[in-house]
């Protein structure tokens, strides 16, 4: 199979040097799984650092006053997920503000929640514990990888019934790398009388103002993600009129306040994570432009699929290059050989196999019996990162698939 022509220069940054050099990474390994846990830029992290010393050096002074600073902070992140200030509050991740929702609903004996087979695991099992506790039930709506948004729509229409209640739903899906049509599901179901709970962790950064376009009676997305934010920060947005039933997850001093006033004051938790997320959003609008950033994201994705995809498809029977209907700009996935992550198990042991043995960050995930990798970009990737991969891990994964290389494979 030929190699596709790339573009071989890395991103530069407005301030002159090579985005690589923005981040403290690890020099010695391959970095191509921002997705599962983001990377913060040296920048950032320095901000943060220091607004943990004005703690540390104060703490009488610090802690008083942090639910106004957190306050401030909300009220210059909202406006990047389109939403007001009003309708967010800060949580440390999404699987917490899924906690939050799922803790202020009440359901009936028999009552159904509807999530779907691209889910993320966490915020499933949150789901499915909400139900155990009123007898309740979840119930998967199956979506094909390659389904249309209108078959999404339809689908989901279909699996409507008399006693579903919540639809949980990723607005872009973990596992498969797709966005799915949120909003048409979310304003379809409420003229059903069905609330629905948007799963938009991926969202912020790929998706410009992304609570808004994602719709639902709640949503929320990872600061911690692709606008690179400390890690444990995260917006749930809420407009819907009983918002006052959420609480954070630790009854504190502002408890007694309206949301999203309550939210702002968790007694003394680690804040700066909120605190530092405007300076990672204006980072990169400084540095590159969002705009920019997401078509950069979007080039790298697809140059970096090609050339893995094109190193595996001798190996695997079906196409190794797997476009969606709906991609992301960050994400793409690669089909592995037959056999190889063929579950959710196999697919991490795999991630931290091959990370023990090539020094390669990556995510592996499974859907309906398939293996893949899923490639994940941002500003300090390079094309030398993707021919890192089919030199150090694609043998590594024959070797597992029981595959031997012929040398007339090598597409390098």
């Amino acid at each position: 199979m030929a190699q596709p022509e790339i573009a071989t220069a890395p991103v530069r940054l407005a301030s002159g040097g090579p985005a690589r050099d923005a981040w403290p990474l690890d020099p010695e390994v391959i970095h191509l799984n921002h997705g599962s846990f983001g990377a913060v830029p040296t920048e950032v992290i320095t901000a943060q650092e220091e607004l943990r010393r004005q703690a540390d050096l104060s703490p009488v002074a610090w802690y008083p006053r942090l639910g106004d600073l957190v306050r401030q902070a909300r009220e210059q992140t909202a406006p990047f997920v389109g939403a007001s200030a009003e309708a967010s509050a800060f949580v440390p991740n999404a699987s917490a503000a899924a906690t939050v929702v799922y803790n202020s609903l009440r359901l009936e004996p028999g009552d159904e929640i509807l999530v779907t087979n691209h889910g993320y695991g966490a915020v499933t099992m949150g789901a499915a514990r909400l139900a155990r506790r009123f007898g309740a039930r979840v119930r998967t709506v199956n979506l094909p990888l390659q389904a249309t948004d209108e078959e999404v729509v339809s689908i989901f229409l279909s699996a409507l019934s008399a006693r579903t209640r919540l639809i949980v739903i990723d607005q872009i899906t973990s596992p498969t790398a797709r966005t799915l049509p949120t909003r048409r599901v979310a304003d379809a179901a409420a003229e059903r009388g069905v609330r629905t709970l948007v799963d938009g962790a991926h969202a912020p950064g790929l998706v410009p103002d992304a609570s808004a376009v994602g719709g639902g009676d709640w949503w929320f997305g990872n600061m911690h993600k692709w606008p690179c934010a400390p890690r444990g920060s995260a917006l749930l947005v809420t407009a819907a009129s009983d918002r006052d039933d959420l609480w954070p997850l630790i009854d504190s001093w502002a408890a007694e306040q309206p949301y999203p006033d309550r939210f702002d004051t968790q007694g003394t938790i680690d804040a700066t994570t909120y605190l530092s997320t405007p300076a990672a959003i204006e980072f990169i609008g400084r540095e590159y432009g969002w705009d920019a950033t997401r078509r950069t994201m979007a080039d790298l994705a697809d140059q970096g699929a090609e050339i893995i995809a094109a190193a595996l498809q001798p190996y695997t029977s079906q196409r190794a290059l797997t476009p969606l209907p709906s991609p992301v700009p960050s994400m793409r996935l690669v089909r592995l050989p037959d056999g190889l992550g063929a579950t959710r198990e196999d697919a991490d042991e795999l991630r931290m196999q091959l990370l023990d043995e090539t020094r390669v960050e990556t995510a592996f995930t499974s859907f309906e019996g398939a293996g893949y990798f899923r490639l994940s970009t941002h500003l300090y990737t390079e094309i030398g990162d993707f021919e890192a991969f089919v030199e150090r891990c694609v043998p590594a994964i024959l070797a597992r698939a029981g595959i031997r290389r012929s040398p007339d494979s090598v597409v390098l």
